[in-house]
């Protein structure tokens, strides 16, 4: 230690320091030099300063940079969620459009099948995806942390089976029925609920896999056999125009519970917690919107509704039944004995 010497810089250079540091700190988080030559820079210019300055120069130093690390660790990483044109989906869409996700950084990605859905979150591009409970029994098979988060609905009609012929000629026929669906998700639970309670296990079936924007585009008068399509709500009002008619559905004809949620890993589930939990409250505070301006809802959502009219989205809101804010203990009971869990929902 050396008591003879004490070098000292004049208040043009403190000042200098100052804003050194200033500059810095503000700096730090895309600092390009190593750490080396980083603090070897701090203790040189150090070295020139009254112990005094020192301190006061280098608390204004660490606020800053406290500061601005902490704001950048508070941030949210981003959570994506990957999601299918169904009106029980329809208030992440109406959260999106309001801007309310941006804040809780969660990206809203559109896909247009069932199979798509999952597919994007088993490669591991997606966090979490929407589905319904045959989904969730697929992946739960390959990977047994996944979890439900939360619910949105319940098929009341949705989920619905049509024909280019009535009922009775289906099960009169003897033709082979081609059967058009998403094989990898609930289209094969409908259909395969569907066969015996109409006595159509002796039919030949001719099961073809179409995801639902290219099975929206069939038309009934093109078809040159009998044939059945697996679909669900919104696509089936488009397919009704194009001549096809209702044989069954959720609500008439098939006694099958299909229940809509949001599922995600156990991992993800405590990573993004918070984003979850405050999802859960935006879902609540659009379904609020909804029975509060049905008409600003649609306008708000139309891009993601397959062009419905007003009046046909208000008719299917008909073929759901909205269980995002709680169940009754009687769905609770069927929902359990569908082996499905449902304790730890947000």
């Amino acid at each position: 230690m050396n008591n003879g010497c004490k070098l000292e810089w004049g208040d043009d250079a403190l000042l200098n320091f100052e804003t050194y540091l200033i500059d810095l700190s503000s700096n730090f988080l895309c600092y390009s030099l190593s750490k080396r030559v980083f603090w070897t820079e701090i203790l040189f210019l150090l070295a020139g300063l009254k112990v005094v300055d020192v301190f006061k120069k280098l608390a204004i130093f660490l606020s800053l940079l406290f500061s601005l690390t902490g704001c950048s660790q508070n941030e949210y990483s981003q959570l994506k969620i990957s999601a299918t044109t169904w009106v029980g989906y329809s208030p992440l869409f109406y959260a999106k459009e309001k801007g309310w996700l941006d804040d809780l950084n969660i990206k809203l990605l559109h896909v247009v099948s069932l199979s798509e859905n999952m597919y994007l979150f088993e490669a591991g591009n997606a966090d979490a995806y929407v589905g319904t409970q045959y989904e969730y029994s697929l992946l739960i098979e390959k990977d047994p942390s996944l979890m439900p988060v939360m619910l949105f609905d319940r098929s009341y009609g949705g989920d619905i089976i049509l024909s280019n012929v009535s009922l009775a000629e289906l099960q009169n026929t003897s033709e082979t029925i081609d059967a058009y669906l998403e094989m990898d998700s609930i289209n094969s639970t409908l259909l395969k609920d569907f066969i015996p309670h109409y006595g159509l296990e002796g039919k030949k079936i001719q099961y073809i896999n179409r995801d639902q924007a290219t099975l929206s585009s069939l038309k009934a008068g093109e078809l040159s056999r009998p044939s059945l399509l697996v679909t669900y709500t919104p696509y089936d009002i488009q397919l009704e125009k194009q001549g096809f008619a209702e044989v069954a559905s959720t609500k008439d004809g098939l006694n099958l519970l299909v229940v809509d949620a949001l599922f995600t890993r156990e991992s993800s589930l405590n990573k993004h917690r918070k984003q979850f939990e405050e999802l859960k409250k935006l879902v609540n505070k659009a379904t609020e919107a909804l029975k509060q301006n049905p008409q600003e809802f649609y306008t708000t959502i139309k891009p993601y509704m397959l062009e419905l009219s007003y009046e046909e989205f208000v008719q299917s809101l008909d073929s759901i039944v909205w269980i995002n804010s709680g169940i009754s203990p009687e769905l609770e009971e069927r929902i359990q004995e569908l082996g499905f869990p449902i304790r730890g929902l947000i």
